[in-house]
C-alpha cells in the first residue's frame, strides 16, 4: 500500500515540474511589459512566476484526475 502513495506522489511532482517548465516556455513568448509600468521588472517576474504555477498546476492536475479517472474504469465491468 506505501508503494501505491510513493508511486503517485513521484508522479504527481514529475507532472507538476513538467508543466511548470512548458508553462513557463510558453509564457516567455507572451510580452506582458505592456500590462505593467515601465522599470517594473521585479513586478513582472514575480507575476510570470504566480501565472506559470497557477496555469501549471490546473493542467497537471487535470491530467492526474484524467488518469486516476482512466483507472477507475476497470471497476465498470
Amino acid at each position: 500500500m506505501d508503494q501505491y502513495f510513493v508511486e503517485e506522489a513521484l508522479l504527481s511532482m514529475t507532472s507538476h515540474i513538467i508543466f511548470i517548465i512548458i508553462t513557463w516556455k510558453v509564457l516567455q513568448a507572451v510580452n506582458l511589459e505592456q500590462l505593467f509600468r515601465k522599470d517594473h521588472v521585479f513586478e513582472i517576474r514575480v507575476f510570470m512566476i504566480l501565472i506559470t504555477i497557477a496555469i501549471a498546476t490546473s493542467v497537471s492536475n487535470f491530467f492526474l484526475q484524467l488518469i486516476e479517472w482512466s483507472g477507475s474504469l476497470v471497476y465498470l465491468f
